[in-house]
């Protein structure tokens, strides 16, 4: 696939790819990540973040720079969304001044209507229902990891969140298993279960369970997110009895292969979600995956865009 065949389309969520299109992403941020291939685009990148961020802003802003573009930081407490203009009245202002648009938000809704009124692409940052983003390049560290997808299974330790839903459908179309595990109440959205299940076929299976030690057991990727995520902090302490059997922690990581990685996708609450030991430990490819944030959404970037 040539980079340039994403010009012009958004990225709301990773079904948005197709198979070929997720891996043509992943290969070109290795590309660049390594210095072989180089793109510039001398285009503006909009940041419009309703929600905290340190490595979604930054990479994506140092991204931008090193394609030579540049970036305007649009924090959306001072725009006029904020005193209640309506979305498709600033998407289509915006559509005129920028050439990509970025948005972290709550509902996904509000990035489709942005999506509807801008002709310019627009990328999910996050929302409450995904973050591809950042499984773009949590898929670029397996791949740097195990040289491949095929075979390997990816298993994931607490809330069912947007985080989740981005993983099963990305899995699915790389054709690697995924394990789910979670409290019986906080299980993934049974609609994003069924169409990641329809994306994976026959090529790699889905397992939603309630049981950490077998969903550890052999496999290549252990993973896990915070408790709470944004939005959730007032819940956080009453979560963390429920979800302490879901800890990835040195037991855990002893069930997985012994060639197995550990992933957390930051913020991280140490001796929570994740012990200390299994984030320092050998088995930790936590900071190459913070990295691969920066390289990741500069491939992204420069499909979309069609960089020159």
């Amino acid at each position: 696939m040539s980079v340039l065949s994403l010009k012009g389309r958004d990225l709301l969520s990773l079904a948005d790819l197709s198979q070929t299109e997720l891996e043509a992403v992943i290969d070109l941020a290795s590309s660049m990540k390594s210095g072989s291939v180089e793109f510039r685009s001398r285009k503006t990148l909009g940041l419009l973040f309703s929600k905290a961020s340190t490595r979604t802003r930054v990479s994506f802003s140092v991204a931008m720079y090193q394609l030579g573009g540049q970036v305007i930081d649009l924090n959306a407490n001072v725009t006029q969304i904020q005193r209640g203009e309506p979305v498709k009245d600033t998407a289509r202002v915006l559509d005129r001044y920028l050439d990509v648009l970025a948005i972290r938000t709550y509902a996904q809704s509000e990035l489709e209507d942005f999506a509807t009124y801008a002709e310019i692409p627009v990328i999910n940052a996050l929302t409450d229902l995904e973050h591809p983003c950042q499984v773009l390049a949590d898929l670029q560290t397996v791949k740097e990891n195990f040289n491949g997808f095929e075979g390997l299974t990816l298993a994931y330790f607490g809330d069912g969140n947007n985080m989740v839903h981005s993983l099963l459908i990305g899995c699915a179309l790389v054709g690697m298993n995924i394990h789910v595990a979670t409290p019986e109440d906080f299980q993934p959205d049974p609609a994003v279960v069924r169409q990641a299940k329809e994306i994976a076929g026959d090529r790699s299976s889905i397992l939603i369970t309630n049981d950490a030690n077998a969903a550890a057991t052999d496999v290549h990727v252990l993973y896990t997110d915070v408790w709470a995520s944004m939005g959730q902090e007032d819940s956080a302490t009453s979560r963390v009895p429920v979800f302490q059997p879901y800890q990835i922690n040195d037991e855990l990581v002893k069930r997985a292969d012994p060639e197995a990685i550990v992933l957390h996708c930051l913020p991280a609450h140490r001796d929570e979600e994740i012990t200390d030991s299994a984030m320092e430990g050998k088995h930790s490819r936590i900071w190459d995956q913070a990295e691969n944030r920066l390289h990741a959404q500069k491939a992204l970037l420069a499909s979309v865009l069609g960089a020159e």
